[in-house]
């Protein structure tokens, strides 16, 4: 596996753990005092275990393709996680949205 095609990967990797700190904080807005919950804290620890791996995927990637491939996994995942989680729908223009974004990826890999 060449350098690029992990740096994706891990990319990838970390816009499942950023959703998944998105998800804990999202339980935590819930609360009367968000700040003091399990969810924020457990969130929070999330977010911050990223950097690390930013480090890497930086040496390997631009920050342009970093950034469109970040977006675009975190906003297909998020997408998942509202529907599913709390039941959220989407319209036709958010779906039309969704799948652009979709395709500006598949444009960037192609031609990257």
């Amino acid at each position: 596996m060449d350098k690029t095609t992990l740096g994706v990967l891990v990319t990838i990797g970390f816009s499942i753990v950023g959703v998944a700190g998105d998800y804990f904080l999202k339980r935590a807005s819930a609360a009367e005092y968000s700040l003091r919950t399990i969810w924020f804290y457990v969130g929070f620890v999330l977010y911050a275990s990223t950097a690390f791996g930013w480090v890497f995927v930086m040496k390997y990637l631009k920050l342009a393709t970093i950034s469109v491939v970040y977006s675009v996994s975190t906003i297909v995942l998020l997408t998942a996680i509202g529907m599913v989680g709390f039941k959220e729908t989407l319209n036709v223009y958010e779906v039309a949205g969704i799948a652009m974004a979709i395709g500006a990826l598949v444009l960037l890999m192609r031609f990257a």
